[in-house]
Order: structure tokens, then C-alpha cells, then sequence
């Protein structure tokens, strides 16, 4: 696969940051932008799998936005009151 180069805006001190990562790796800040990126899209897709489980776990069950929402509030309940 080749590769493409794009222009994309930082902020100075985010740059910055980046480029003293980039150092403290030995890498390019374009390795160090591209696994970033990698690792972003990666995080995206594991999130749409959850999803994806939980509205076909939901539909299994019949549960509605309110019925998860309510569990949540007493699971959060439940662990306030065990700490």
C-alpha cells in the first residue's frame, strides 16, 4: 500500500508534545501520528462491536432505553454502597 501525505493543522503546544513523544521513541512523528491514528480507528470499531452486542442483547431480551438506564442508576447504587 502506498503511502499519501496530507497537511493537517496542530496547535503549537499539542506539536510540541508530539514531536517530544515522537523523540522519547525514537520515531518519526509521522510513525508516531500514523499508529495514533491506527489505534484510534482500532478503538472506534471495538466501541461499534459493544454497541452492536448490546442493542442485540437488548433486543433479545426486550429491554428498553429506560430498562437500561434504570439498571445502571442501581448498579451505580450498588457500588457506592459496597466502597
Amino acid at each position: 500500500m502506498s503511502n499519501v501525505t496530507v497537511n493537517i493543522s496542530f496547535q503549537g503546544a499539542l506539536l510540541a508534545a508530539i514531536d517530544a513523544e515522537a523523540r522519547r521513541e525514537s520515531r518519526s512523528r509521522s510513525e508516531l501520528l500514523r499508529e495514533a491514528a491506527r489505534l484510534y480507528v482500532r478503538r472506534q470499531r471495538q466501541w461499534e462491536h459493544v454497541f452492536a452486542l448490546g442493542d442485540r442483547q437488548s433486543a433479545r431480551l426486550g429491554l428498553t432505553e429506560r430498562d437500561v438506564a434504570k439498571e445502571i442508576r442501581a448498579a451505580r447504587a450498588r457500588n457506592r454502597n459496597s466502597a
